[in-house]
């Protein structure tokens, strides 16, 4: 089988007669034949399928989100309060 000019895996271009991506190494035995195992490939990548559920990845992953609401309105008031008072430095130190 002939080489692509672009490779299907990365969209490289190929060079004529080339035996494999000079990129990703997609050859015709591994990415751009009809005959290659893309779910096998697919599998050794880690690469997830149309069954792949993101929220529950995220919450095996980082387990579950605890917010305190009063201690996030507090630092945030925190942070205001921060600010006006460097803003009023500033422009006092600039206007004296």
């Amino acid at each position: 089988m002939r080489a692509p000019e672009t490779c299907p895996n990365c969209g490289s271009d190929v060079p004529r007669n080339a035996l494999a991506c000079p990129n990703c190494g997609a050859d015709e035995r591994t990415g751009w034949s009809d005959h290659a195992d893309s779910q096998r490939t697919t599998d050794r990548l880690g690469i997830p399928d149309d069954e792949f559920n993101y929220d529950e990845f995220v919450k095996e992953e980082f387990g579950e989100r605890r917010e305190n609401p009063a201690k996030t309105k507090n630092v945030s008031w925190l942070w205001w309060a921060v600010a006006v008072g460097l803003a009023l430095a500033f422009a006092f130190a600039y206007f004296r």
